[in-house]
């Protein structure tokens, strides 16, 4: 009985799926071991639970019966593991966990690694990739993503904070080429684009009258890697318009210099998302909650005051 408990949950993964190897990545298995499993189910019901050519898996009628009945055991026993989970202090068991590769690298993981040293039983599994990754179908607890999310409804989302931009340049660069004063000036300045889809994304700026301008700078030098920009803007090739939490470490070590002020209504919010289930369990939760609590502080530091140009 306790083996035929332990396949269960590999032929749901295999009907989820689609392929006994794509259960296998899913379940961190070889594919024999998939297949094992199968058939020891099917040889202890005496039934065939799929229908198997060299090119097509798919159910049979008695697959699909047993499989609705086993989603239905398995949702019922992570609900009372998760009822049973919110009395205790320490989480455990595995945590995957998908973000953006530069955000992810410098803000998010970590606090992961934080939450993961005062709880020794979780095992966190992090993904670092700039697409939108399938939750579902590539068997993630949770993302953590930037800007606007796309209507979902499988999905749940929770704002976790949001991060702002800031113009800087180097010090050599401002000392050769001189401090622009507006955002006018900028068009006399040598920029480092960002480019996303291919095009190059605007600047979002406050005017020295507190005017909002949007400027579209133009430049030979267009990247679409926001480290490679800053490493550029660090190193004197122009102006660079950066998120606060990678322009940060080089502010404070004066190797940026922050010019203009923002404008108070540009910044990107940053959410959690996970697949809406009656009973999210207590690692996830907690994950949420401690991003929530700890991220805009890594997000949020304090910029200087811009330097304006020496008269």
């Amino acid at each position: 009985m306790t083996d035929t408990l332990k396949d269960i949950p590999v032929f749901v993964a295999a009907v989820e799926a689609g392929s006994f190897a794509q259960a296998a990545v899913r379940l961190h298995l070889s594919r024999s071991a998939v297949g094992k499993s199968i058939a020891r189910i099917e040889e202890r019901l005496g039934v065939r639970l799929f229908q198997r050519t060299t090119r097509s898996q798919r159910l049979t009628d008695n697959g699909a019966l047993f499989y609705e009945r086993c989603l239905r055991a398995l949702e019922e026993i992570r609900s009372a593991e998760s009822l049973l989970e919110t009395g205790k202090h320490q989480i455990n068991g595995r945590l995957r966990v998908a973000m953006p590769v530069l955000f992810g690298r410098q803000c998010v993981a970590p606090l992961l690694i934080e939450l993961a040293q005062e709880h020794p039983g979780l095992e966190l599994e992090m993904s670092f990739s700039d697409r939108v990754v399938d939750l579902v179908e590539e068997g993630f607890d949770m993302a953590v993503r930037n800007g606007t999310l796309q209507d979902s409804s499988v999905l749940v989302a929770r704002k976790l904070g949001e991060h702002r931009m800031v113009l800087c340049a180097s010090p050599d660069y401002l000392q050769k080429r001189g401090h622009p004063d507006a955002v006018d000036d900028l068009s006399r300045h040598a920029a480092i684009n960002y480019l996303r889809a291919g095009r190059v994304l605007s600047w979002q700026l406050m005017d020295s009258d507190g005017t909002p301008r949007t400027f579209t700078p133009r430049s030979s030098l267009n990247m679409d890697d926001l480290q490679a920009i800053c490493d550029a803007a660090v190193t004197g090739h122009g102006i660079a318009w950066l998120p606060c939490w990678m322009a940060i470490k080089e502010i404070h070590q004066g190797k940026l210099v922050p010019l203009f002020k923002q404008a108070p209504d540009v910044h990107f919010d940053v959410h959690a998302v996970w697949q809406q289930t009656p009973y999210l369990p207590l690692r996830v939760r907690m994950a949420i909650d401690a991003l929530a609590s700890r991220l805009p502080a890594a997000m949020s530091l304090d910029i200087p005051a811009p330097i304006k140009k020496p008269r």
